[in-house]
């Protein structure tokens, strides 16, 4: 496919492809980012850069300020995906199917660094079109924006990828207010085909048996086993029955630290074993 030029901007392709969001490593630490899942994107079509001064004003039509590129909120962001999308039929006439332009998910987002078609600034911040979650569960398996299941402030907030502030290879996954103005965000757009039909999901429930199976296990193994072992292996043994309160206790916080950093590595979700929502 061609590259999409469309109100002063120019849209590089992505060729569709599988790629894998999440971390599967077992310690607790790394809660937030599991699990490990596969998102299939389709084609679709990204800035190579952020939206700048010129730019935006091109697409407004009138002059703005220094900055302005860079302050966002709800209200004007939806204000100018929906100016974009009023004439988006004129730039996709060629393309099968019903597209829309808005930010990159998460995902979108992956996918076109990995395959090296954007450039990214380090200490930018970009935003995402995925609403906040505090894990995977429950993520889109095909690419399409995550919306927010639950109630409170976060509702308010909006997913962003920040860069590291001196190396632009490092990212991380964040966030920023959107209900009111947030200096420092910049805004890159997606050409993107409008998903239809029940989305395929990462489960919502993890499998509670088996983890609580696996922390007995590890536990025992890491910090009680030991606790009982060191003073019977020094020649105290009769502290062994005397003080074994002492030792179990100590056996399990040091058990419990272990999880922190150390588990064994979670399975991997891929696609076909996501569920219909």
């Amino acid at each position: 496919m061609k590259n999409i030029e469309f109100a002063g901007l120019v849209f590089h392709h992505v060729k569709a492809d599988s790629i894998f969001v999440g971390e599967n490593k077992g310690g607790w630490i790394y809660a937030s980012q599991r699990p490990k899942h596969e998102v299939r994107c389709p084609d679709f079509f990204i800035t190579k850069e952020p939206l700048n001064l010129t730019e935006l004003s091109t697409i407004l039509g009138s002059d703005l300020s220094p900055g302005d590129e860079r302050t966002w909120n709800k209200e004007r962001l939806s204000a100018i995906i929906s100016l974009l999308n009023q004439d988006i039929a004129a730039c996709v006439a060629e393309l099968d199917g019903d597209w829309e332009i808005r930010c990159p998910t998460q995902s979108e987002w992956l996918h076109a660094k990995n395959s090296a078609i954007i450039d990214c600034k380090a200490g930018s911040k970009e935003i995402l079109a995925d609403a906040v979650s505090s894990n995977y569960r429950g993520a889109m398996m095909d690419g399409r924006p995550r919306l927010f299941q639950d109630r409170g402030p976060m509702q308010w907030h909006t997913a962003t990828m920040e860069i590291h502030p001196n190396n632009s290879s490092i990212h991380a996954l964040s966030s920023a207010p959107m209900d009111r103005d947030s200096s420092g965000l910049s805004l890159r757009l997606v050409v993107t085909p409008i998903r239809k039909g029940a989305a395929r999901i990462v489960p919502k429930r993890a499998d509670y048996g088996a983890n609580i199976r696996s922390e007995l296990l590890w536990t025992t193994i890491l910090g009680v086993i030991p606790s009982f072992a060191i003073p019977w292996l020094r020649g105290m043994g009769d502290y062994v029955y005397s003080g074994w309160v002492n030792l179990l206790f100590g056996g399990l916080c040091v058990g419990f630290v272990t999880g922190a950093f150390w588990r064994p590595k979670r399975p991997i979700i891929m696609y076909q074993d996501g569920e219909l929502q």
